[in-house]
């Protein structure tokens, strides 16, 4: 039996840092359900509060999915950025890698740099070389 996989990241701003690695990875945010929201409220399976307004649109406050693809719920990987409440401490356990295909590692160094990231250090080991950096909230991914 095959299995999906989602991840699953703690974010002070979910839906900003969504939207950040939406952008950088070339995925979708996945649309919210305005109707359903305010259905949920209004029948009082969810309070307004745990509702906000994000780029104009009526989101669920405390997280926000981005995929690889339009087709939620298909079983693809998605990243789930969720409300964690407080700063990154200490080193990520887990990271991820950006494989650029081929692309040159310094010109998206110096992109992800211009919309907030923070480059790290650079190693290599034998032939493969990556750049270790931080998105926007401190989580640390490599580029490759």
């Amino acid at each position: 039996m095959a299995y999906s996989l989602q991840i699953v990241v703690d974010a002070l701003r979910p839906h900003d840092l969504a939207d950040w690695w939406a952008e950088t990875m070339g995925w979708d945010v996945e649309p919210s359900d305005e109707a359903f929201i305010r259905t949920m409220v209004q029948q009082g399976y969810a309070t307004a509060g745990q509702t906000m307004e994000h780029n104009g649109v009526l989101v669920w406050k405390d997280g926000q999915a981005i995929t690889a693809g339009p087709a939620a719920g298909s079983g693809q990987p998605r990243i789930l950025f969720q409300s964690g409440g407080r700063d990154k401490s200490g080193k990520n356990r887990i990271h991820w890698d950006v494989r650029l295909g081929g692309g040159d590692k310094a010109e998206v160094r110096a992109r992800l740099e211009a919309r907030g990231a923070t480059f790290l250090w650079e190693a290599s080991q034998g032939p493969h070389s990556w750049i270790t950096m931080a998105d926007p909230e401190g989580n640390e991914f490599c580029i490759s």
